[in-house]
């Protein structure tokens, strides 16, 4: 049975998750916590969990989509080829994987590809994004929430409608009102 994989690493913010995970809750959607290692992982709130599995040790065969939240301080994550690697691998088995990335976590699909000739939105500033060389600037949108075929992008403060996208992505049937204000 596929899942969502829910990518974990050091300093990732759990708000940015809170709608979207209950979405996939409330439509039966199940999910796997993927952790850049096996111990505990702490969230930008200090919220320690503990991923059910590594990305060292996940089936990228396993996963009809991935949710990746924000994070604190994604320069700590640069380097970390072997989260480029899995997006990349799973991307590979399921050509219409969906994805969703909100606030700095774009930057991951951009280093890993994904985002070629795609519009997306970023919580990154044109001056952080050209910085990184992995941005297009000329497909860059400034609206909270952008989807480009089955990859959605959205900035940290639009985790709400990034959320309720990202159960529609799925087709997954639940209530949106739930998360209206």
């Amino acid at each position: 049975m596929t899942c969502t994989g829910v990518l974990l690493y050091p300093l990732f913010s759990e708000y940015e998750l809170a709608v979207a995970l209950s979405v996939l809750k409330q439509g039966g959607q199940p999910i796997q916590t993927i952790g850049v290692w096996g111990g505990p992982i702490k969230g930008e709130s200090d919220l320690t969990c503990l991923p059910d599995t590594t990305i060292a040790d996940a089936d990228p065969s396993r996963y009809d989509s991935l949710l990746f939240p924000g994070c604190m301080d994604i320069t700590t994550l640069y380097n970390n080829e072997e989260i480029i690697d899995f997006i990349r691998s799973c991307a590979r088995i399921h050509p219409q994987l969906k994805i969703g990335a909100i606030s700095s976590s774009p930057y991951l699909l951009a280093k890993a590809g994904l985002l070629r000739n795609k519009a997306y939105t970023v919580g990154m500033n044109v001056e952080q994004r050209v910085q990184t060389g992995v941005f297009d600037e000329e497909r860059y949108s400034n609206s909270l929430v952008v989807q480009d075929g089955s990859i959605l992008t959205a900035r940290g403060r639009g985790f709400v409608q990034f959320g309720v996208q990202f159960g529609r992505m799925l087709n997954l049937e639940f209530s949106p009102s739930w998360y209206e204000g």
